[in-house]
């Protein structure tokens, strides 16, 4: 399968992304202000598809980022081993008082009609600290390397993380990588310091050097600055408004090969339909939808994204690169933490319709 992108057969890296780490702390479906206990998950959206890719795909993957020597960046990073990801760290000494720090995700799982609630401590963040010229993408690069992420998120932390997306991006591409990028539209992390008009300016210049995008509506027209029409009106499985954002994609990044998203309506916390689509190299695809019985929803999206790849990878048609992605984000949302859980063959076999009620 071509996909319109040049793959590289073999490398030594399979897939490396850059990001921010972070650990998520969990108190499951008690809200924050009663909570007496957590769960300590590590995550960060860039890292996530590593470690999916990783560990239940079996690929050779790396994430490039930032590493503070003290015991929660301790903590992180034994997870970046046990997932299986070759970590590239640019390190940060603590200080013992504040910082610089591995930022703090409060994310409840919320129940039924009570839904998630999310929010940060990114206060003297070591990762809004990356900048130009803190890697050497020549040396991580160096055996090869199959493809390159990054996300919307990692750009929106300060005003030199999304300079050094373009940075690596460009030394990406001059390696013979394919590129993508997750749009991940956080309007609390662009309000800090510039708003929706300093998203749309910097991610302008990061998409330039993209092949791949994944993005929801609301992603393309908040992230791109692409006027749409109002989402809110229509079923959020409806694929209509999706493809129709496509050409004014195309218009603007006339290099774009593929944009995928998933598709979710959230009947309550724990019950959702489920579905994906994407435009591939000029046609579209759409997944099956399926009846969520969700545990945990965060990471879903970055579930869906390391499938799609994986079977983009592996030289999937271009449906069932799409349904595995779509499997895989599925399973994930099964699972406590923002990472899988999942095995291939579980994946394989619930892209093939296996154990969830499935409506075609």
């Amino acid at each position: 399968m071509s996909y319109g992108l040049n793959i590289r057969p073999e490398s030594a890296l399979d897939f490396v992304s850059l990001g921010a780490l972070v650990h998520r702390l969990d108190p499951g479906i008690i809200p924050f202000r009663k909570a007496t206990e957590c769960q300590i998950h590590v995550s960060g959206g860039e890292f996530n598809c590593a470690a999916n890719l990783a560990n239940c795909f079996g690929l050779q993957t790396g994430i490039a980022t930032a590493m503070v020597d003290y015991p929660i960046g301790d903590l992180i990073a034994e997870r970046v081993r046990v997932m299986g990801v070759r970590p590239f760290y640019k390190r940060f000494k603590h200080n013992g008082v504040n910082g610089p720090n591995m930022a703090t995700v409060y994310s409840d799982r919320g129940f039924g009609v009570r839904g998630p609630v999310v929010f940060y401590n990114r206060s003297n963040e070591a990762g809004a600290m990356l900048k130009p010229g803190d890697f050497n993408w020549n040396e991580i690069f160096g055996g090869g390397v199959r493809w390159f992420h990054s996300g919307g998120i990692f750009a929106a932390l300060s005003e030199t993380t999304g300079e050094l997306i373009v940075e690596a991006m460009k030394a990406a591409k001059a390696a013979g990588a394919v590129t993508s990028f997750d749009l991940n539209y956080r309007a609390k992390l662009w309000n800090i310091w510039g708003g929706q008009e300093r998203a749309v300016s910097v991610v302008k210049r990061i998409v330039e050097n993209v092949d791949v995008l994944v993005g929801n509506e609301e992603d393309l027209q908040m992230g791109l600055g692409i006027p749409g029409p109002e989402v809110t009106k229509k079923s959020k499985l409806d694929p209509s408004v999706f493809f129709g954002m496509i050409d004014q994609v195309l218009a603007k990044h006339p290099q774009v090969k593929v944009v995928a998203t998933t598709l979710r309506e959230v009947h309550s916390t724990n019950h959702h339909s489920w579905s994906a689509v994407a435009w591939i190299n000029g046609k579209t695809y759409v997944a099956p939808t399926a009846e969520l019985n969700v545990y945990d929803r965060v990471g879903g999206g970055d579930g869906f994204a390391s499938g799609f790849i994986y079977g983009i990878l592996s030289g999937e048609p271009e449906e069932e690169a799409v349904k595995l992605g779509w499997a895989h984000g599925a399973l994930l949302t099964t699972f406590p933490g923002d990472t899988t859980m999942a095995t291939a063959d579980q994946v394989r076999a619930f892209a093939k319709g296996g154990s969830a009620r499935i409506q075609r």
